[in-house]
């Protein structure tokens, strides 16, 4: 199965979950990122705000904000740009849709990936190997690049969130596709092999 075969048949998976599943799927991962301290290793993390039928990461978020964090989230760029921002939460009331239908979040505290110790990233699919399936659109991929030249310092760390069954045995992956560090989903934390 090729990336569109295999995005398109996860996506219809993902958009099956009954939203109460997915409201606990939610709790279930603040739990288990709690257990694996993934919260307290890190003072500049970034997330995401969920999108057709995404794993909610509102009440990691949440008590990532209670916990004092530098809470980020992304900014999509302009049309054939494809570097993201990550815009830092504050009790501004800067809150608009871009191009694709999601919330940001305006701030003019904006940051480049490389500057946050820890990244949530969204996915459609993943693999026991830490590669993602994303939307399609490149963006992460895009803003992470620089990861690839990088031997020995690497931040920020890498963790996908997903459902449990989105995992698949093996994701087709490009030499651009960045590999993630770990993927958290609603069971556990998956560590990659790399």
């Amino acid at each position: 199965m090729d990336k569109r075969q295999l995005r398109g048949r996860l996506r219809r998976v993902r958009n099956e979950i009954p939203v109460h599943r997915r409201r606990l799927a939610g709790e279930r991962v603040l739990q288990v990122a709690l257990r694996e301290k993934l919260l307290q290793r890190h003072r500049r993390i970034g997330f995401y705000l969920p999108f057709e039928g995404e794993l909610d990461l509102l009440p990691l978020l949440n008590r990532a904000l209670w916990l004092g964090k530098k809470c980020y989230l992304p900014v999509v760029p302009r049309r054939f740009q494809r570097q993201l921002k990550f815009s830092r939460l504050s009790s501004r009331r800067s809150w608009y849709l871009n191009r694709f239908g999601i919330h940001e979040h305006w701030s003019p505290k904006m940051v480049r990936a490389r500057q946050l110790d820890l990244l949530f990233v969204p996915l459609v699919g993943f693999d026991e190997s830490g590669y993602r399936l994303g939307m399609g659109g490149g963006f992460y991929d895009a803003s992470l690049a620089y990861l690839r030249r990088r031997t020995s310092w690497r931040k920020p760390r890498l963790v996908g969130v997903g459902y449990e069954c989105q995992k698949v045995a093996k994701v087709p992956h490009d030499p651009w596709d960045m590999p993630l560090d770990a993927v958290l989903t609603e069971a556990r934390l998956y560590r990659t092999r790399r």
